[in-house]
């Protein structure tokens, strides 16, 4: 059985080299499809990452009246500490407030000293749950000595919707992706296979077997899905680490997906992805020659 496999694969091997235009057709096919599927994994993985970090990260700003007593302040921090829902109250005086817009936007904006500072004291609630964000908003603004409660509002609202279509769309855009994929991968195979039917036939009225004249052809197909499938890995491995640095350089929030998770990821998919189609499609191809 070891010597027949054996047999077949070089059998496959050497279909492959003689049917030479045929093979480059059917890699030509699973390059450029599996590269597609690639590249909206790749986009889909992201914005899935991002919408869950947006989301997990969104915290309510609370803004202290000005003017309010440090006894007052405390006093408030305590409340906000006990409402439903709530997982961590942190305290911002105005002095750290200001500090942190000068080292944002330069010493341009070092306007204000003491008690001319016009901004607020802020509590940042963060919430157990983000789904619980505005119920907790809603008791906050009820609070005495709160000036304004805001967690983004309507802007984080669209947001998390614009994610959330981008995340849908993508799904349903990269699962039509694999359907378009196989049928182009599958009937560039079957093209091969007709081209190859008379070989076929002789096969079997010498009275070989369906499985002995099936093995070839399932590993030709399993080839071309790897063969195919080299360009997208080597294209998607150094192409999204160029992006993943980009971004890296201009999201100082929210990060993509390591690349070295991403692409490992991504080339066991794709590798999977080019043989089952490959291997199958060969085999389901020729099935209408096997009945004689």
């Amino acid at each position: 059985m070891i010597r027949n496999f054996f047999r077949h694969i070089g059998s496959a091997l050497k279909n492959l080299k003689r049917n030479g235009w045929m093979t480059v057709a059917s890699v030509s096919a699973v390059t450029i499809t599996l590269t597609l599927v690639g590249v909206f994994l790749a986009i889909i993985l992201n914005v899935s990452k991002i919408a869950v970090d947006i989301k997990d990260n969104v915290d309510v700003s609370v803004f202290v009246e000005i003017g309010t007593s440090d006894e007052d302040t405390q006093k408030l921090g305590k409340e906000l500490s006990e409402i439903k829902g709530v997982d961590k109250v942190t305290f911002s005086s105005k002095e750290t407030e200001y500090k942190k817009l000068t080292e944002k936007l330069g010493d341009t904006w070092k306007l204000f000293d003491g008690d001319d500072n016009p901004l607020y004291d802020v509590y940042v609630v963060t919430p157990k749950d983000t789904e619980d964000i505005k119920t907790i908003q809603r008791e906050v603004q009820n609070l005495a000595n709160v000036d304004k409660a805001d967690y983004g509002g309507k802007k984080s609202e669209k947001l998390f919707t614009m994610a959330k279509n981008v995340k849908l769309w993508g799904t349903i855009a990269g699962v039509f992706l694999i359907v378009v994929a196989i049928f182009l991968i599958s009937n560039t195979i079957r093209i091969t296979i007709i081209s190859r039917k008379r070989e076929i036939q002789i096969m079997r009225l010498v009275g070989a077997k369906n499985g002995y004249i099936r093995w070839p052809f399932f590993l030709e197909g399993a080839f071309i899905g790897v063969l195919g499938s080299i360009i997208p890995l080597v294209l998607l491995s150094f192409g999204y680490s160029q992006v993943y640095f980009i971004f890296a350089k201009n999201m100082s929030s929210y990060d993509l997906i390591r690349p070295t998770t991403l692409v490992l990821q991504l080339n066991v998919i794709l590798i999977l992805i080019g043989v089952v189609i490959g291997s199958v499609g060969s085999v389901f191809s020729m099935r209408r020659f096997l009945k004689i």
